[in-house]
């Protein structure tokens, strides 16, 4: 498999959960703070109105701003988290292998969608 571009899903991987639209006053706390996709499952944040801004833990001096029907894909096990900075609604999808031996249906998709931890 040829290895994707950054901002695509990787051929063989099939749309399997969107979450609820989140806003400024439902988004989940760990999607605010270091979280991780699960192994074999990728995230596609997008972004539906409003602007956030989108950071990968091992970058953390960049923030990549993402408005208006922008997206950001968002690789397995990279430690990632949102920042908002005014009024936002956006949603997550999840994308799990087509084919069953590379993937783990039964594992939850995002730490950052939880409960939170102490």
């Amino acid at each position: 498999m040829s290895e994707p571009k950054s901002d695509q899903i990787p051929d063989g991987y099939e749309l399997t959960r969107t979450t609820a639209t989140f806003d400024n006053d439902t988004v989940p706390p760990g999607l605010l703070s270091a979280h991780r996709v699960a192994n074999g499952v990728w995230g596609r944040l997008v972004v539906h109105s409003g602007a956030l801004d989108f950071v990968f833990e091992d970058q953390p001096g960049t923030r990549m701003p993402v408005g208006d029907g922008g997206h950001v894909v968002i690789p397995p096990a990279r430690p990632h988290h949102l920042e908002l900075n005014g009024p936002v609604s956006f949603a997550v999808e999840f994308y799990r292998s087509a084919s069953p031996s590379l993937d783990n249906d039964d594992a939850p998709e995002s730490s950052g969608l939880g409960p939170p931890t102490e």
